[in-house]
């Protein structure tokens, strides 16, 4: 897994490929502590390059929605495809988090 983060229009973006699973997503958590630190913080994941999303994934960005929301900020997901959108539509995560 790798992952970068990129300013564009007063919002973060985090672009994250390869494979979020229980191995990487310890990478990815001192990353998300950064963005959700600020208050109104506007996120926006880019998932085009994810591959594979396991429960573990799953929880670093539920973890990464809840704490955005609860510091009143936003969070969007874009590019999700092939098994992580059905990980997504099966879990119903499709219904919660802002998708384009």
């Amino acid at each position: 897994m790798s992952h970068s983060l990129t300013d564009f229009e007063n919002t973060q973006v985090l672009s994250v490929k390869g494979e979020l699973n229980a191995l990487s997503s310890s990478e990815l958590r001192p990353t998300l502590d950064a963005l959700t630190r600020d208050e109104g913080c506007k996120i926006r994941v880019d998932l085009s390059g994810l591959k594979l999303l396991d429960s573990s994934g799953v929880g670093v960005l539920v973890s990464l929605y809840k704490r955005a929301r609860a510091n009143h900020g936003t969070v969007s997901f874009v590019g999700v495809a092939d098994q992580p959108l059905s990980i997504f539509k099966l879990l119903r995560l499709d219904r919660v988090f802002a998708m384009a």
